[in-house]
């Protein structure tokens, strides 16, 4: 490659992570007026008319499934990812059903045609995410197999920085007047120390009103868990209703059974690699259907 190549390509870069930190920053900002804009940008997903059964032949699509029976059933909404709906939030949907939960798979992409909802061209803000997802809590009501003192949140990644959002009063009351009972955050980015020009942002919210279960990698250089430990440890210390586990030895998309290996560049130019842990994956569902058990108890 001759030397004008390498400075276009380099300039191209520094570009390119400009973009994306323009829009990270874009996320993360307060629901002024003008983030209450954002949160109304695109038009309303239309949801799901009727529960399904899911089975193997079941499509990877936006759906709600429920338990045989009449219920009614505490259920969870599962938010997905940077990248859409995955093979393995099947999975999740499956274990949840097996325990007795209406599930929701939620899916704030393809109707907006976007395959990738934190490309800067195609990027789809949490806090739009936010306002999908408590609206996908509104859309709930009508069904009488849902218990609706018992309806959670649960978000991987991208998903997961919706369900910061959506444990705090103080966002998610400008957005809708229903709420989730309680939150599930798989390896979210709670905060960025700033750099390169722009300021420090905090996803992890200080009016969490919620219980909200945190779930972290401690070798996850993407979403990095001590920006998340020491923040949880002051909110905890002022009774604010947060949990949280760090996994040793762990990466980001530890549950990404189809991305094992799977390395790419993030918006900060940092080398990630995606390692499958089946033991890990096992564990965190174990840990998130103890933590809804004991939060989504009848008659609270």
């Amino acid at each position: 490659m001759s030397t004008p190549g390498r400075a276009h390509l380099y300039r191209l870069g520094v570009l390119t992570a400009c973009l994306c930190l323009v829009h990270v920053f874009a996320w993360a900002q307060p629901l002024s007026a003008g983030g209450v804009a954002r949160a109304n940008q695109g038009p309303d997903l239309k949801f799901p008319e009727e529960a399904k059964e899911l089975s193997v032949f079941s499509p990877l699509a936006m759906a709600i499934y429920k338990p045989t029976g009449a219920g009614p059933f505490p259920a969870v909404v599962i938010v997905h990812s940077c990248g859409g709906l995955r093979a393995e939030i099947q999975d999740w949907a499956r274990l949840a059903l097996e325990r007795g939960y209406v599930v929701f798979v939620m899916d704030s992409l393809s109707q907006r045609n976007v395959k990738d909802g934190c490309s800067p061209a195609t990027w789809v803000q949490p806090v739009r995410g936010a306002k999908d997802a408590l609206q996908a809590r509104e859309h709930l009501k009508r069904f009488a197999f849902v218990d609706q003192d018992r309806v959670a949140l649960v978000g991987f990644s991208w998903g997961a920085m919706v369900g910061l959002y959506a444990s705090s009063g103080a966002i998610a009351s400008q957005l809708s007047s229903s709420r989730y009972a309680a939150v599930v955050s798989f390896y979210p980015i709670c905060y960025f120390p700033g750099g390169r020009g722009f300021p420090a942002v905090e996803w992890l919210r200080a009016e969490i009103d919620k219980p909200l279960l945190v779930l972290m990698g401690d070798q996850d250089n993407e979403a990095p868990a001590t920006e998340c430990v020491s923040r949880l440890e002051k909110l905890s210390q002022k009774g604010v209703p947060v949990e949280w586990h760090v996994y040793p030895a762990t990466t980001h998309c530890w549950d990404c059974s189809t991305l094992n290996n799977y390395s790419k560049a993030d918006w900060l130019g940092n080398r990630v690699v995606y390692r499958y842990d089946r033991q890990v994956t096992q564990d965190s569902a174990e840990r998130m259907f103890a933590f809804l058990a004991k939060r989504l108890t009848p008659g609270k």
